[in-house]
């Protein structure tokens, strides 16, 4: 039975976001979108209730790149649910130039990889709580351009927004995969996934040679519905129960780049990032 579960979704109001916030809320479950902008949440939010009856979707706003928007936001979740069936980590930009975030982070690193591991670590109990829980982490097939120097883990040196972005892609997966390690025996499955090339405004944050280049490939693009179809397989599937440390393209498992397999940067990672939690 999906139509009991409760599933907290980030970066819902819009694009692979919205449309999976919107299927799941569609087959009866409690959806917790966790957005950026209030104002286009809720618009979100009224548009999933229009469009699924299912009055069981509400917002709280979260700026990924403040640590203490994001303690506020989990505080709020656990405050009100004992138990997440469903986390779904799905936030994410490229940015145009280097800046750091008032935690004196750069900003890609912040949202893309910090953002995933600090929500998830502070929804752990509840998720643990639930029967069977799920973790979702969107990531990207950019990851095969990303490299990891735990010397340079933020890009002070060598700075472009697509190896910043690229690196981040490649940090989702190491910390799905030390994650699946550290929640062995505990009822909960930790996987991540490529969606596809999107038609949507992500990217208008980057540089203009970006958006060129971005918009050239607009004839391969897919769907945000298309490109939210492997999230809504792994939060919904029977055949992925107890499926847990795997990277999914197009709802299949398919093997991510060697750096992306190695556990001791993935190790490695999680230590780095436990030392960087405000």
């Amino acid at each position: 039975m999906l139509s009991n579960k409760v599933c907290v979704i980030t970066g819902a109001n819009s694009g692979i976001g919205y449309e999976t916030a919107k299927a799941l809320a569609a087959l009866g479950m409690y959806v917790i979108m966790v957005c950026r902008n209030e104002e286009k949440a809720e618009e979100a939010r009224i548009q999933i209730e229009i469009e699924t009856a299912n009055t069981s979707v509400e917002v709280v706003v979260c700026d990924f790149s403040i640590q203490h928007d994001i303690h506020v936001a989990a505080r709020k979740i656990r405050e009100k649910f004992d138990k997440i069936d469903i986390l779904i980590n799905n936030h994410g930009l490229i940015v145009s130039k280097r800046e750091e975030t008032i935690d004196g982070l750069e900003k890609t690193f912040a949202i893309n990889h910090m953002g995933y591991f600090l929500f998830t670590k502070l929804l752990l109990d509840p998720i643990k709580a639930a029967d069977s829980a799920r973790i979702i982490n969107v990531a990207s097939t950019a990851h095969q351009r990303g490299s990891f120097n735990p010397t340079n883990i933020q890009l002070e040196k060598g700075f472009s927004p697509m190896k910043a972005y690229s690196n981040s892609k490649l940090f989702n997966i190491l910390f799905t995969m030390e994650l699946d390690e550290q929640l062995q025996g505990s009822g909960v499955t930790a996987n991540c996934l490529h969606p596809g090339v999107i038609k949507s405004g992500f990217g208008r944050e980057g540089s203009i040679l970006f958006r060129l280049l971005f918009s050239l490939i607009n004839p391969f693009k897919i769907t945000s519905k298309q490109g939210a179809l492997t999230t809504i397989y792994l939060a919904t599937s029977r055949e992925v129960e107890g499926v847990s440390g795997q990277y999914f393209v197009k709802r299949k498992k398919a093997r991510p780049s060697l750096t992306a397999r190695n556990m001791d940067y993935a190790k490695q990672l999680w230590e780095i990032s436990e030392n960087l939690i405000a």
